[in-house]
């Protein structure tokens, strides 16, 4: 994350060329894709969590039949 800040911060003070600038956006995209990727997972994880019936979380597991 600390690097697609700085990424950022690179790209918006326009003191970069042109091919270093699109070199930097191309890295930036891979960074994103992977946190997407990740917060997806996270996501999916936390719609499968459930409390039992004594408060406590559970992970569901999907049946696969």
């Amino acid at each position: 994350m600390k690097r697609l800040e700085e990424i950022v911060e690179k790209l918006e003070s326009g003191s970069v060329s042109l091919d270093n600038a699109m070199e930097l956006y191309e890295e930036g995209v891979k960074i994103s894709k992977q946190c997407i990727e990740k917060l997806t997972q996270a996501e999916l994880k936390l719609k499968k969590l459930s409390k039992d019936v004594n408060g406590n979380f559970e992970l569901f597991e999907e049946n696969k039949e």
